[in-house]
C-alpha cells in the first residue's frame, strides 16, 4: 500500500509532507509483525460490514444455490446449499477482519492496524498531527490532494477516515489514511498520546 514518489502538498488543510528523506538510509514508521502484543489497548474498533449485507449476502446465496439445484433429489439438490451459504458467511467474517487499536506499553503509546495475523504498528512520537475526516475530506486525498506515498488502509463501505500526519525524516510516508466510522474520537484519543511538541 506503499507507493512511490510524489510531492503533492495537502494545502486545503494547511498541512507539509514531512521533509524528502534524500540521503537519508529509511528506517520506516510502518513495520509489519505479527498480531500479538502485551500492550494495553486504549481504543478499539472493528471495521466490520454493515449490518445488512448479512441477509442480503445470505439471501444471495440460498437463491444461487436454489438456482443451481433446481429441487434436484439427492446431493444436488443439498450440496450447492451446503457450500454456497458456509462460504458467503467466511467471505463476510474475513471482509471484517480489520481492526484498528491504540495501545499503550511501557509509556510508549502506539496506533495499530491489525488483519488476522499482520499488524502495522506506528508509535505516536513519529506522529504531527491528526485530522478527522468526513466523506468529502476522505475523497479530497484520493483525489486531487492523493499523495503516492501514502500509506492507505481504507474499507469502500465506511465513508469517514483519519489522516494521521508522520513526522519522520527517514519515512517517505507523508501520513496514514484510515477508514474508521468514528474520525473524531479516535483523533482525539490519538491527540492526547501525541509528544507535547506535537500536540
Amino acid at each position: 500500500m506503499l507507493q512511490s514518489d510524489g510531492e503533492a502538498r495537502l494545502e486545503a488543510r494547511g498541512v507539509r509532507r514531512p521533509p524528502s528523506p534524500a540521503a537519508t538510509r529509511r528506517v520506516p514508521s510502518v513495520t509489519m509483525a505479527p498480531a500479538r502484543t502485551t500492550a494495553t489497548p486504549r481504543l478499539t474498533e472493528r471495521l466490520t460490514v454493515p449490518w445488512w449485507w448479512w441477509p442480503l449476502g445470505l439471501a444471495f446465496a440460498t437463491l444461487a444455490a436454489g438456482e443451481i439445484g433446481l429441487g434436484a433429489p439427492g446431493p444436488r439438490g443439498w450440496v450447492p446449499f451446503a457450500l454456497l451459504l458456509p462460504l458467503t458467511a467466511g467471505l463476510l467474517l474475513w471482509f471484517s477482519r480489520l481492526r484498528l487499536r491504540m495501545t499503550e506499553a511501557e509509556s510508549r503509546p502506539e496506533f495499530e492496524i491489525t488483519f488476522g495475523t499482520d499488524r502495522a504498528h506506528l508509535p505516536l512520537s513519529a506522529v504531527r498531527e491528526v485530522v478527522a475526516l468526513d466523506a468529502a475530506g476522505r475523497a479530497q486525498l484520493l483525489g486531487p490532494q492523493a499523495d503516492p506515498n501514502a500509506f492507505v488502509v481504507l474499507r469502500p463501505w465506511i465513508g469517514t477516515a483519519v489522516q494521521i500526519v508522520l513526522d519522520d525524516p527517514a519515512d517517505p510516508t507523508p501520513y496514514w489514511l484510515v477508514s474508521t466510522r468514528h474520525p473524531v474520537r479516535l483523533a482525539e484519543a490519538l491527540r492526547e498520546r501525541l509528544p507535547a511538541q506535537a500536540a
